[in-house]
């Protein structure tokens, strides 16, 4: 049985205009990847209502799971519960629940809760809220996108309490084999490794260091006993 499926999408200006680099994805794939769920795609798409509900609309038809990042803060871009509410077809306003986590928040801190701060409360109806131990600012679940914040150790928080309600495949395993030769050299039996084992994923990395070139080999698939027989026919193949 296949493994079920997500999609990331990575919101706001900030990033794709490079004054901020993304470390979400690379969170998010490594934790989906030992949770035996599949990232199939990654999009990056700015701050613009349309593009954002489009985006939306299209992954949760294509995949199981959908997580989003960034756009549920308390400035005026901040628009991506809005754009949920619209592409799941619900209102959205200020949600007691969440409201009273923040107005409690706030009131530990001694600051104010005023209308920017309230405007993390606003959550789509219909939707359960995602815990945030770091901020206290929930992200949301509806249907099966899970909106988080864009901060890397909120988000990192968001996805560790979501991942243990979600089921889970089989854990992707790897295994590699660093060859110094070059990918020309190499690439006809690597096909034939591929055609060998269909069930596996063969990738080749090369790289180029004090004037030697070589590729990292990686081996990936579900069935440990398959991983390892593939890498001991290409270590036969090529031996250091």
């Amino acid at each position: 049985m296949p493994n079920p499926t997500a999609a990331m999408i990575v919101i706001g200006d900030e990033i794709l205009s490079g004054r901020t680099r993304d470390s979400n994805m690379n969170y998010l794939a490594r934790e989906l990847t030992k949770a035996g769920i599949d990232l199939r795609e990654a999009r990056m798409v700015s701050d613009d209502r349309e593009a954002i509900i489009a985006a939306i609309k299209a992954l949760s038809d294509e995949v199981d799971h959908v997580f989003t990042s960034g756009g549920i803060g308390p400035t005026h871009d901040d628009i991506t519960a809005d754009c949920v509410a619209e592409a799941f077809g619900v209102g959205i306003d200020v949600r007691d629940d969440a409201r009273a986590l923040l107005a409690a928040h706030y009131e530990r801190q001694g600051s104010e809760f005023n209308e920017a701060r309230q405007r993390m409360a606003r959550i789509p109806d219909t939707a359960t809220l995602i815990d945030n131990p770091v901020s206290i600012a929930p992200g949301f679940r509806i249907g099966n996108v899970h909106v988080m914040a864009g901060v890397p150790s909120v988000f990192e928080a968001m996805v560790t309490s979501v991942l243990p309600t979600l089921t889970g495949g089989a854990p992707l395993l790897s295994q590699t084999l660093r060859i110094e030769r070059g990918e020309g050299e190499i690439a006809g039996p690597l096909r034939q490794l591929a055609e060998a084992f269909p069930e596996l994923s063969i990738g080749s990395y090369p790289y180029q260091k004090n004037g030697v070139f070589g590729a990292n080999i990686v081996i990936r698939g579900q069935d440990g006993v398959q991983v390892d027989a593939a890498m001991s026919r290409l270590a036969e193949l090529f031996p250091a």
